[in-house]
């Protein structure tokens, strides 16, 4: 009996092998439909992957939309750096090619012939009175450097004002664009005929200079030059004004007065130049006599 049923159960083992195979077989032979029993059991295998896969890819995206979000940032932190650095670099050229504009016009001015009989001491602003900008400045040159009052200070375009005051290591220079009256200026009209004049007072309203107590009879073209005349006694003559861009006749009908464009900027300064006059020396002659 316990032999029967070991056979019994081999032989369906054998049986269940040989159907199995069949379907195997069954199912790898090429055909155009399948049958409802594979069917059902591919529809509910690609049921469950759906199932699965759609939130597995959800949250994989998720999870790369959150690095991308993060490199983003950061690219951007990045790029916001080198743009501050770059607007921080282009200040810096722009401020050195501005200093370099206006040291090489200082230098020029040194060969210039009409500064052959003065030397010039270079000096750099170092301070400016909101309160006080078209009338003083304070320059880093003072006494030890041989600064006095009274003397020109011009800038590589042209004259700007005088020292009014001398300190140790620093000193004041009041602007041609100041209110104060008594700044009057020896200068000369350049044309067919030179005309003489006094550079007093600044028109705040034209941004001009005026040339007063020019001779009624004298024809004064615009665009005519006008600089130093020297005769002042402490300016030296040659140095650049400005030029004339308009003639007034003044209440009396006596004189006339020139409007002048000033040939520097009195709002940006930063290089300027004192002028010290040499003193001419006075020719040497022998007071003995020669006897005969």
């Amino acid at each position: 009996m316990p032999q029967f049923f070991l056979n019994k159960r081999l032989i369906i083992l054998l049986v269940s092998i040989i159907v199995l195979v069949a379907l195997i077989g069954f199912s790898l032979r090429d055909r155009e439909n399948i049958s409802w029993p594979e069917q059902f059991v591919k529809d509910m295998v690609g049921f469950g992957q759906s199932l699965v896969s759609k939130p597995v890819n959800y949250v994989g995206g998720f999870i790369e939309n959150i690095d991308d979000l993060q490199n983003t940032y950061t690219e951007n932190q990045k790029l916001k750096s080198r743009l501050e650095e770059l607007v921080k670099l282009e200040t810096k050229v722009r401020d050195l090619e501005k200093d370099n504009k206006e040291l090489r016009g200082v230098l020029d001015k040194k060969d210039d012939e009409n500064l052959r009989n003065y030397t010039p001491i270079q000096a750099t602003v170092i301070a400016r009175n909101p309160d006080q900008w078209q009338e003083l400045l304070s320059i880093d040159k003072g006494e030890v450097h041989g600064i006095k009052s009274d003397m020109a200070v011009i800038s590589s375009r042209g004259l700007i004002g005088k020292v009014k005051s001398v300190n140790e290591f620093s000193s004041t220079v009041e602007l041609l664009s100041s209110e104060n009256t008594k700044n009057r200026i020896a200068a000369v009209i350049q044309g067919e005929k030179d005309i003489d004049g006094l550079v007093e007072g600044y028109d705040e309203e034209t941004k001009r200079l005026l040339v007063k107590r020019i001779p009624y009879d004298m024809k004064v073209k615009k665009g005519s030059n006008v600089i130093t005349s020297g005769l002042g006694g402490v300016f030296p003559s040659g140095l650049v004004i400005g030029k004339v861009m308009e003639i007034k006749p003044d209440q009396y009908g006596l004189t006339q007065t020139a409007y002048v464009e000033p040939s520097a900027d009195f709002y940006d300064l930063e290089h300027v130049m004192v002028i010290e006059r040499d003193a001419q020396k006075p020719e040497e002659t022998s007071s003995e006599e020669e006897e005969e």
